[in-house]
């Protein structure tokens, strides 16, 4: 009994294959879509936390420092920085108690995707997963959205040939190509690629200001309403306080067991990116930016601005696939094609998740669907 119990005190959670076959890549060409395509190492977990924290909110930091003052904002972000750290390391503690639970019961997660409401389900009970879900499908429905109009605002600073209608359009079929990718497991490259993306968008930032120097006549008058205030604390709350998808990242590991010190460092990079350029723009242009929430308004165009315009709009692709694959599972499951091992077959089974998603971009009012998005995002 007692070498029973010892042996049930030592599992821990086991190793995630999705979508792959077994063994080693035997020629180069396997090789190379394993290095490229299979992500599961602590290196794969850390870059996709980074990227996905800081997007299309990397622009709009330095509209909140001019709602909040420049002392304020620098403390918002250190504060729901640590806060966010803090809760996805509890997040990771509940995800491990699960999973280790259910594979005591010899419960197999081979090709299935564990995700927050399943933990709270196993953990809390049903009315608790019913919550889980309708809050994380809501707060992933309207990012995506904003992705989507996120990126016709960007390209229009580059090419205002198109309305921002036809852009948006656009962009959604290249967004809607996501359904091809099976899970954040196969987000190695992209993840990779969109935090070196946002670090050359933030010092472009933060550089391109300080050598633009102060304009005429510049004031930086801080607060002025509460409700001012506030907003600007929520757009960075928005920054680090999105969990909707650790649970997918976090399942994405080898091991992940090895979470729950990733977020952290994660936030840390981020921070080293979003305070110098919040704060550089804020500093050149002050309260200028209470009229324009996208920095790219106040700089002055240039190649180097116009590269980072691009980079960000393929962010913006990396950043729709974070916030629609969790909807994708969720879809999959609700129709029984979760565990489908045919690539094209799922990707045909989350058109119905994508393509609503793609045309009611069009019609959602870009400022209340991301008011909307801020006001969920504290859950």
């Amino acid at each position: 009994m007692a070498t029973s119990d010892k042996v049930v005190e030592t599992v821990i959670v086991g190793n995630y294959v999705e979508m792959e076959t077994e063994g080693k890549p035997n020629d180069m060409k396997a090789r190379l879509s394993k290095f490229l395509w299979h992500g599961g190492s602590a290196y794969d977990a850390w870059f996709s936390c980074a990227s996905n924290q800081v997007a299309q909110v990397l622009l709009t930091l330095p509209y909140s420092f001019s709602q909040l003052g420049m002392l304020s904002g620098i403390c918002f972000q250190l504060f729901y920085g640590l806060l966010g750290s803090w809760t996805a390391y509890l997040i990771s503690v509940l995800y491990v108690e699960y999973r280790t639970r259910k594979e005591r019961e010899k419960v197999e997660f081979r090709n299935h995707v564990i995700q927050w409401f399943e933990v709270l389900d196993g953990l809390l009970g049903k009315y608790w997963r019913n919550v889980g879900l309708a809050f994380n499908c809501t707060f992933l429905l309207f990012g995506s959205v904003i992705q989507l109009i996120a990126c016709a605002s960007n390209i229009y600073y580059i090419n205002d040939n198109l309305d921002k209608r036809t852009w948006t359009y656009i962009f959604g079929a290249c967004c809607a190509t996501t359904v091809f990718i099976p899970s954040f497991h196969n987000y190695r490259m992209w993840s990779f690629l969109g935090l070196v993306m946002t670090t050359y968008t933030a010092w472009y930032l933060t550089i391109a200001s300080l050598l633009h120097g102060q304009v005429e006549g510049v004031k930086h008058s801080g607060p002025a309403k509460i409700v001012l205030y506030f907003t600007g604390a929520t757009n960075i709350l928005y920054t680090f306080g999105g969990h909707a998808v650790t649970v997918e990242i976090m399942h994405a590991m080898w091991k992940p067991q090895k979470f729950k010190a990733i977020y952290l460092l994660a936030t840390l990079y981020v921070l080293t990116l979003t305070l110098p350029s919040a704060a550089a723009v804020y500093w050149a242009f002050g309260d200028m930016l209470l009229n324009h929430s996208n920095a790219f308004a106040l700089l002055p165009r240039s190649p180097s601005r116009d590269m980072a315009v691009i980079l960000m709009l393929i962010h913006q692709f990396i950043t729709f696939g974070f916030a629609c694959t969790p909807l994708y599972f969720v879809w999959e499951k609700a129709i029984g094609m979760h565990e489908c091992k045919s690539l094209c077959k799922r990707a045909a089974a989350r058109l119905p998740v994508v393509i609503p998603i793609w045309f009611s971009s069009d019609h959602l009012p870009v400022f209340w669907t991301h008011q909307f998005h801020c006001w969920i995002t504290p859950g």
